[in-house]
């Protein structure tokens, strides 16, 4: 059995729209959604838990939908519909996203934009880099400018991002590793990402710095060294953004990877390595897409500088 929630009239200000003016003052959006899913198990229990928290999606919604300016309508539906699909357990999303005051002088209502995406559409989806499906949900919250991918390895985010259309640096001290990455970046005609070699763990009592203020953004995935912290914090510009994903300890418990519990996250432990940022989205549990063949149990995070 499955069922569709009806979500009507979810309405924020974002700045969206081709012209300057559009995107300096933020205009009122309205957005329906119908979200098809499984309710035999709520139908049973009777628990908020067993269906899909309408309040969450519409609060999700709005967290999106207000963070960054956009030129196309189009674009900031597919952003608002890929975040849901990966947060939700969506099995079909029909959004219906429209300017509520169009600066148009001849149309009395709105316009805008209606898309259904079935999820394999936009969960399994494979980009030729096979970046995490964190990452493709929330790349978009990054402002366009430089992004710096820490522990790139052979850089499968870093060469995302930069087909993103972001300045990217990877940072890593495997230089075959980064030999890779450049060679990839080549083949596929990216002259906007270069490689940084460096041992950032050489000597934890002295962290070499990331810069001052240099990074829209920056990026690490299932990499954990404490002391780096006050870094990437220090690197990142004002309004810049952190992502940030790693295994959590219930991952090192139930699975034993990895070995060495230390490598692992603690409850909420994430959340007090990055205070003072701004809080966007966070989570701990099964990553959607589990990026090994063993279950993965993470931390997940984006966070702004103020």
């Amino acid at each position: 059995m499955s069922e569709a929630i009806i979500i009507e009239g979810v309405r924020f200000q974002a700045r969206c729209g081709v012209t300057p003016d559009e995107r300096q003052c933020p205009q009122p959006l309205l957005v329906d959604l119908e979200l098809t899913c499984s309710v035999e198990d709520a139908i049973h229990s009777d628990n908020l838990t067993k269906t899909v928290d309408y309040a969450r999606v519409v609060q999700r919604v709005i967290d999106v939908g207000t963070a960054h300016e956009n030129a196309l309508i189009e674009r900031l539906t597919d952003q608002i519909a890929q975040t849901l699909l990966l947060e939700f357990p969506i099995q079909r999303l029909t959004i219906w996203l429209r300017k509520a005051a169009p600066p148009l002088p001849d149309v009395s209502g709105s316009v805008g934009i209606r898309l259904t995406y079935p999820r394999i559409r936009a969960i399994d989806s494979v980009s030729p880099f096979q970046p995490s499906p964190f990452l493709r949900a929330v790349a978009h919250m990054i402002p366009k400018g430089k992004v710096l991918d820490v522990a790139a390895g052979e850089g499968r985010h870093a060469l995302y991002l930069a087909s993103q259309g972001y300045e990217v640096t990877g940072l890593d001290r495997n230089e075959q590793a980064l030999a890779a990455l450049t060679h990839k970046a080549g083949e596929h005609r990216l002259p906007n990402l270069s490689t940084w070699n460096t041992d950032l763990e050489k000597d934890p009592a002295a962290v070499p710095s990331l810069g001052n203020q240099e990074y829209d953004g920056i990026v690490v995935f299932f990499y954990l060294f404490r002391p780096l912290f006050p870094s990437l914090l220090q690197a990142l510009k004002p309004g810049g953004i952190l992502i940030y994903e790693t295994f959590l300890i219930d991952n090192h418990v139930r699975y034993q990877h990895p070995r060495r519990k230390e490598f692992c996250l603690e409850h909420n432990e994430l959340l007090r390595l990055t205070h003072p940022l701004r809080v966007l989205h966070y989570e701990e549990g099964p990553s959607p897409a589990p990026l090994h063949q063993e279950p993965t149990i993470t931390a997940r995070l984006v966070a702004q500088k103020p």
